[in-house]
């Protein structure tokens, strides 16, 4: 009997000693630590994987532990793949390798993006996605060579809007695996905020975000950075003295009150540097107005102020990276309803600089709030004017969501501009692509039948892009502007693995780094 005790209390023994490091006391569960680590495909036919500095050195300080896992485990992890082991080291109870592709991929010049960069962001963001279907809650990140794309990878892809949920994805903190390259990890983050930030924006229903609540959010996040930013949440009654018709004719259909939002960032040394002026376009909620959009996908025009949300998230993001240029937001934000008081087809309106407008669709209304801002932009001596906004449903079907399709009067912008665009579309993945504002498109809005101008074209939906941007082209004089369409690239489904569906939040960082190396070039 006393033989049977004492084996029963070894056995115990041993089954304890063996599960304490599974052990799911509320304590480890609220803390459990993963991490995440990247290997390239295999250079030769002897060797199946060759593994990062980091991941290395991990595998080292295992005895070559994680090498051989990774040859018995099963085929060479492909790229964007993801395999999890468990119970390897005593600080990471799940560890995630993840598959990069081949190493120095580089530029893809076909493509006009940076290979080894978009691999990078793809595997951690995959890794860092299948720690968090593990209830993981701190996942440390293998810089794998580019931890400023690391950090984008997994803050990006971690990103759910879920907060009306009542069962929600685990809240995953992300940091880089050691000390190196901190700060390209950290403006990582920053720029990936940033972009979550106008999915955040974008995503949220329009009873959430509506014009004071879009304005509000801004200002909050801006709040940080008081001393470099000057917020003017501007009234309706401000927007009648301006004598922004078109804008108003747009509002007025809605129960809820315009704002125009207007942000100052001043990070420039040089008090004397024009700003850069963004313009973008907020519709909160875009039911085509007494032009009613079918309800088919009505709801996805909560995100019609993707413009503002990615203008308005460039400002946040320059603001936080202390970026030495001066940057003006401007966001005219309303919401597009039909109702008694609503602008109905053939009503002509009045814009800030005098033309009429007569409104032949009411579903054509982000270029009638634009031409009133775009006014209003040229008061603030701007270096260059850009403005961005889900505009016309041609562009989608014209580009896809492949890129986003720019319209400029200035060769020497686009000139000039494009080493920046192009090397900063290669680093943030939001292509751009030039397309015609040939006087052919001009002549089809300018032939009105009761105004100066029509806000759609002659032809209707022929060339439909290409005549919004002509119609914009009216109400501007700076020698320097550019006018981008962003509605093909407003949603995601899976053409970018690291952004999960939804809104997409393109192209916040695109923007960023246009204004950032735009500060270079001193006699724009």
């Amino acid at each position: 009997m006393t033989m049977l005790l004492l084996r029963r209390a070894v056995q115990t023994a041993a089954r304890t000693k063996h599960c304490r490091s599974f052990s799911t006391s509320q304590t480890h569960l609220n803390d459990r630590k993963g991490l995440v680590l990247g290997v390239f495909e295999k250079e030769g036919e002897e060797d199946s994987h060759h593994l990062t500095e980091a991941a290395a050195g991990f595998d080292q300080s295992l005895s070559g532990k994680l090498s051989e896992l990774l040859k018995i485990s099963g085929p060479p992890l492909k790229k964007g793949k993801s395999r999890v082991f468990y119970g390897l080291h005593k600080d990471f109870p799940c560890v995630a390798v993840v598959g990069l592709g081949k190493n120095n991929a580089g530029v893809c010049g076909a493509e006009n993006w940076d290979t080894s960069k978009e691999n990078i962001r793809q595997a951690v963001s995959a890794g860092c996605r299948s720690l968090q279907d593990l209830d993981v809650n701190r996942v440390e990140v293998d810089g794998c060579g580019d931890a400023q794309s690391a950090a984008e990878g997994a803050v990006l892809g971690l990103f759910q809007y879920d907060q009306l949920k009542s069962k929600k994805k685990t809240k995953v903190t992300a940091q880089l695996h050691g000390s190196a390259n901190l700060v390209a990890w950290e403006k990582g983050v920053v720029y990936a905020e940033g972009q979550n930030l106008a999915r955040l924006l974008m995503e949220a229903p329009a009873n959430h975000i509506t014009p004071t609540a879009f304005a509000n959010i801004i200002e909050e996040k801006l709040a940080p950075h008081a001393e470099q930013v000057t917020i003017n949440k501007r009234s309706q009654a401000w927007i009648e003295e301006q004598q922004m018709g078109a804008f108003l004719s747009v509002s007025k259909g809605s129960e809820e009150p315009p704002v125009f939002l207007e942000l100052h960032y001043n990070g420039s040394p040089d008090r004397s540097q024009a700003p850069l002026v963004l313009v973008g376009k907020g519709i909160t909620f875009d039911s085509g107005g007494i032009s009613l959009k079918p309800s088919s996908s009505m709801d996805a025009m909560r995100a019609d102020m993707g413009g503002a949300a990615t203008v308005c998230a460039s400002v946040v993001t320059a603001a936080a990276l202390k970026l030495p240029v001066r940057i003006i937001g401007l966001a005219p934000l309303c919401e597009n309803m039909p109702s008694g008081k609503a602008t109905k087809p053939g009503d002509v309106v009045k814009a800030k600089n005098g033309k009429t407008i007569q409104v032949d669709n009411t579903d054509a209304e982000g270029r009638l709030i634009l031409a009133d801002a775009l006014c209003y932009g040229h008061t603030l001596n701007p270096r260059a004017i850009v403005n961005v906004a889900t505009l016309t449903g041609a562009m989608d079907v014209a580009l896809g969501s492949a890129a986003t399709g720019v319209f400029t009067n200035s060769d020497w912008l686009w000139d000039v501009s494009a080493p920046v665009l192009t090397n900063h579309v290669c680093i943030c993945v939001c292509v751009v692509w030039r397309m015609p504002l040939f006087e052919h498109y001009t002549r089809q809005v300018t032939d009105c039948q009761l105004a100066d101008l029509n806000n759609i074209g002659k032809y209707s939906r022929s060339g439909g892009a290409c005549t919004a941007a002509a119609f914009l082209k009216e109400f501007v004089t700076a020698p320097h502007w550019a006018h981008l369409d962003i509605a093909g690239v407003m949603g995601n489904k899976d053409e970018i693995p690291y952004l999960r569906k939804g809104m997409s939040g393109r192209p916040t960082r695109t923007l960023v780094e246009f204004a950032a190396g735009l500060a270079q070039y001193k006699n724009l």
